[in-house]
């Protein structure tokens, strides 16, 4: 990876999410990066600190929901920030599932993820 993030790059990212994998995932992410995630007791979510905590908090969605997508994404790099807009689907283990539009927005640094902040619309899961 380059020094610089491109759209490319977020694609491939969001691709090694719906694979699940990881590694690959967070081959994105600086060793320090900091993750706000949608929801939680904060006013910016949860705030998630360093690559090893962040990579927990991915699989553990993964493990709530194995079917887990962020489908129909689309990204946008400029200079140091970044954003994506995607569509989050998953069904939990008691069949419940959400649909969802949201976005994340990327500070980058030194062509990876520094901060990853994501929104996404509160919306009822339903019975599948």
């Amino acid at each position: 990876m380059s020094l610089t993030m491109t759209t490319k790059d977020l694609s491939a990212l969001f691709d090694a999410f719906n694979l699940h994998d990881i590694d690959a995932v967070m081959s994105f992410f600086n060793d320090n990066a900091i993750f706000y995630t949608v929801a939680g007791d904060d006013v910016f979510g949860n705030k998630i600190e360093g690559k090893s905590a962040i990579a927990d908090a991915f699989s553990a969605v993964w493990t709530a929901m194995s079917d887990a997508q962020w489908a129909h994404h689309s990204h946008l790099v400029s200079g140091d920030r970044a954003v994506s807009e995607w569509t989050f689907m998953g069904t939990d283990k008691s069949g419940m599932r959400v649909e969802a539009q949201g976005a994340d927005l990327f500070t980058l640094k030194n062509g990876k993820i520094a901060v990853k902040q994501a929104f996404r619309k509160t919306r009822p899961a339903f019975q599948v």
